[in-house]
């Protein structure tokens, strides 16, 4: 299957050019905007499919990167692809979320819709790259590139504040890669190379390491993001359009993590096990911080943003246990992750949509007018909840099973986190669905459409499978997991 990454890569900008054409051929711009809704979805389905070939064909007992390609870029850049255990299920929710988020914005998003369609593709593009891309400089290239699409879609269809919103999601996190683009032009000076595959077989000095790590740390921890520069994500959040917090939360969140499992651990072992108690100590803050500001919040998109903040601290207590479970917990709870809150943004959007306001004071009482719309919501809630039988449950199970075997405290209190997301996840779910529906404008409102049905439908049998048949993931991960757990505690001699 030569080829395959790039294919799936670009095939979103396959889909762009398709939409320019259709633009000039259109005789309006309401025709040319429905063309480009029809044209995007059938470019994210292809995508879809696409990758969902790459994963059938990858081989789970190859620890190494597969797929591979490389050649000569422009300007003396050398292009290689490749995945492993660790990315290649990235890519696949990468493309799985696409197509919702185009059917989601069918009827919601009616501004600019051809340049709001043409960002979304462009964004897959660059994403699907981050977690392909075994070059160096290739690698930064996307990572920084999916800035500028992100950047538009909050900025341009957010909500009142989006301007504020967007210019502080992209001022945090291009300071942080400033210091990782240091980081990557000292490498390939000292290791004469920008092949990752090379670069996670050089062993740094441990004085280069520290600096190394404390440089890409800056980065994956804002991206990620990690308290306390986390304070970017909730205004976001609640300025970006629903698909937008989808994929905000659902990919770019993930690409700190796997910068960290990428990177950090493997290229900076040393620095990494010193710095370990830090991470730890960020992360449980973050945990209980994060969940206790979440239980205060009026805005339900600003209450989700907040969880989000305490799941990916489970992440990096995960990643930074060194232990196998720990490492497929991060993993898993990423995948997780990704399929929970999108769809518990979706739902948001779903009331929102209709009621134009996000305040859970404006709610209560949805249950007697939307029965089908309360039960969607409550089996997302309980897999961000971490319920027993959800995809959320495995997750945060296995990074806590992780961290105890590397550090007691840590884990321990890391656990009042899934005590304080019952809280206030239910908490949530209460003042919205049930009780009595006193407010007299909530008389009008409707149920879940077919439409928003076909989006919530794969979410829904995404997180079931995943918390019945966690095997269907730890197949893939494993051998990479094992492979990079096995090194790092090599290297520091644990």
């Amino acid at each position: 299957m030569s080829g395959i990454l790039s294919l799936t890569t670009y095939l979103p900008l396959v889909g762009v050019a398709a939409i320019l054409i259709a633009r000039g051929l259109a005789r309006s711009e309401a025709a040319a905007a429905q063309s480009a809704r029809w044209v995007a979805l059938i470019a994210t389905l292809a995508t879809f499919a696409l990758s969902v070939l790459l994963v059938a064909a990858f081989r789970p007992s190859v620890a190494g990167f597969q797929f591979n390609e490389s050649f000569a870029w422009f300007g003396g850049l050398n292009y290689r692809m490749g995945v492993d255990g660790i990315s290649v299920l990235f890519v696949l929710l990468t493309a799985f979320l696409m197509p919702l988020c185009v059917i989601a914005s069918w009827r919601s998003v009616t501004n600019r819709v051809v340049e709001y369609m043409i960002a979304f593709l462009v964004l897959e593009t660059l994403v699907i790259g981050v977690f392909c891309a075994l070059d160096l400089l290739v690698f930064y290239l996307f990572f920084e590139g999916q800035l500028v699409p992100m950047f538009l879609i909050i900025g341009i269809w957010g909500g009142k504040n989006r301007v504020y919103a967007a210019f502080k999601f992209f001022l945090y996190t291009l300071l942080g890669s400033v210091l990782m683009l240091a980081a990557i032009l000292a490498m390939i000076s000292i290791a004469h190379t920008s092949s990752i595959p090379d670069l996670l077989a050089y062993h740094f000095s441990g004085s280069v390491q520290m600096w190394l790590w404390l440089a890409f740390f800056a980065s994956f921890a804002v991206k990620l993001p990690m308290w306390p520069v986390h304070t970017w994500l909730p205004d976001a959040h609640v300025e970006a359009p629903t698909a937008g917090s989808v994929i905000l939360a659902g990919i770019l969140l993930k690409m700190g993590g796997y910068g960290f499992m990428r990177f950090s651990l493997p290229m900076f072992p040393d620095a990494s096990h010193a710095f370990t108690p830090l991470v730890f100590a960020l992360s449980v803050i973050a945990i209980v911080y994060t969940s206790l500001v979440a239980f205060r919040q009026d805005d339900m998109k600003k209450l989700i943003a907040y969880s989000s903040v305490a799941h990916m601290g489970f992440v990096t207590l995960g990643i930074f246990s060194g232990t196998l479970q720990g490492e497929q917990g991060a993993l898993f709870q990423m995948l997780s992750h990704g399929l929970i809150s999108g769809a518990l943004f979706l739902c948001v959007g779903v009331v929102y949509d209709r009621m134009h306001t996000r305040e859970i004071a404006f709610y209560g009482g949805l249950v007697s007018r939307m029965p089908i719309y309360a039960a969607v919501f409550m089996l997302f809630t309980m897999g961000n909840v971490g319920l027993p039988g959800t995809s959320g449950f495995v997750g945060e199970i296995l990074t806590l099973t992780g961290t105890y075997g590397a550090a007691t405290w840590p884990a321990i209190i890391a656990v009042t986190g899934v005590i304080l997301s019952a809280v206030y996840a239910l908490t949530l779910y209460r003042r919205v669905v049930f009780g009595q529906l006193i407010n007299p404008a909530l008389n009008a409102i409707t149920d879940l459409a077919s439409a928003e049905m076909l989006v919530f439908a794969p979410l829904i049998v995404g997180t079931l499978v995943l918390g019945f048949h966690p095997g269907y993931v730890f197949d893939i991960t494993t051998g990479a997991a094992a492979h990079l757990t096995e090194a790092y505690r090599a290297a520091v001699g644990r």
